[in-house]
């Protein structure tokens, strides 16, 4: 047992020798005392030498803002991350990118082969022949039409053709543009990447038949990530977007600030969504890692803070020895947060001294004082 251990275990045998030497001196005062006491129930009546004998140490409550400690985790931030997936059906022939590696924005990342494929790619060069042709009997349309060999409908008749093909182009170009880009090969087209980032997810493999729309990547821009909160609707009120929270993982800190709070409550949990987001720009946090999120919250206008130290259990409540003009009473209290060895308490005006350390000392006097008065 260390020293301190033993000094400890000490305080209330020697608070008990110090109470039994006064009451040896004065047997008819301790008596009046003892009367005072059940009158005064919950106090521990000691004189300032007592109190340092026994080593209690007295704190004050500390107004401030609340702290509200809730377990999370760390997640991509939806606003920067995308689903990269084949506007067509087929097999895919070529993947370009591999978890964890980097990729930038219009990179092609995946090919797909397919039939669908290949008529897209036919009809944008259908529509190309078909526009050319067109623009070329307009050209003849209007020489014969200035030499007054063909009529003027011939031309306004070429003129509708040139703008029909046009269309039937563009609309075959951007139908090739949807499904993807580049791939080489007639019958496949390629796959690009939406945005910059990681790639956090891969949903397929080479050979693989995917249907239309399915996904084969996901890629995430992680210079930024969102730390997913449950609040309950009394904390929610409390919290606003722009809200500090520090997010704690071992020895790892960081600051992030509210940027949603649900105006609704979650279906199945009953709780208030919110989000946090947290620059990442060394990518120290990885989604899907737990953290802890200390959110610094208004604390309703009569809390204080007082040392988790003061906190003691007296008769099933949670109480703290408030120091009176006599010794000790101890006073019950409400717990709202605890966290960093701090406790968040309703029940105080903030004006009062406390036993700190050493509070044990005092519950356990009180114990045996109510013990041996009932014993009466």
């Amino acid at each position: 047992m260390t020293t301190k251990s033993k000094y400890r275990a000490a305080l209330p045998l020697a608070l008990t020798l110090v109470l039994a030497g006064c009451g040896q001196q004065a047997a008819a005062p301790a008596e009046k005392a003892e009367a005072k006491e059940a009158e005064a129930e919950g106090a521990v009546h000691l004189t300032a030498e007592q109190i340092a004998a026994a080593g209690i140490v007295l704190v004050r409550p500390t107004a401030g803002a609340g702290v509200l400690s809730l377990p999370a985790t760390i997640e991509s931030d939806p606003q920067a991350t995308q689903v990269v997936s084949a506007a067509i059906g087929g097999r895919v022939v070529a993947l370009n990118r591999n978890l964890g590696e980097a990729v930038r924005r219009g990179e092609v990342v995946a090919v797909i082969e397919s039939r669908d494929a290949a008529g897209l790619r036919a009809e944008v060069e259908a529509a190309q022949a078909r526009a050319n042709l067109a623009r070329s009997n307009l050209a003849r349309e209007e020489r014969l039409f200035a030499l007054k060999v063909s009529p003027e409908r011939d031309l306004i008749a070429a003129r509708t053709a040139m703008t029909e093909a046009n269309i039937a182009l563009r609309l075959a170009s951007q139908q090739v543009s949807a499904a993807g880009v580049g791939g080489g090969a007639l019958n496949r087209i390629g796959v690009v990447a939406p945005i910059g980032g990681q790639v956090t997810a891969r949903s397929v493999v080479l050979g693989q038949t995917v249907a239309p729309d399915a996904e084969l990547f996901r890629v995430a821009n992680l210079g930024r990530v969102a730390i997913n909160l449950s609040l309950t609707p009394a904390d929610a009120g409390r919290v606003r977007v722009g809200t500090p929270v520090e997010v704690r993982s071992g020895a790892r800190t960081a600051t992030a600030r509210v940027h949603f709070v649900s105006p609704v409550l979650d279906a199945a949990t009953r709780l208030v969504p919110a989000v946090a987001l947290l620059e990442n720009g060394g990518g120290v946090w990885r989604p899907g890692e737990p953290v802890t999120a200390l959110l610094q919250i208004g604390a309703p206008g009569d809390a204080v803070s007082v040392p988790d130290s003061a906190i003691q259990t007296v008769e099933g409540r949670t109480s703290v020895f408030v120091r009176t003009k006599d010794g000790f009473r101890a006073v019950s209290v409400t717990v709202t947060s605890r966290v960093g060895g701090a406790a968040t308490v309703i029940g105080l005006s903030g004006r009062e001294s406390l036993a700190g350390e050493g509070s044990f000392t005092l519950k356990a006097e009180l114990a045996k004082g109510e013990a041996e008065h009932g014993g009466h």
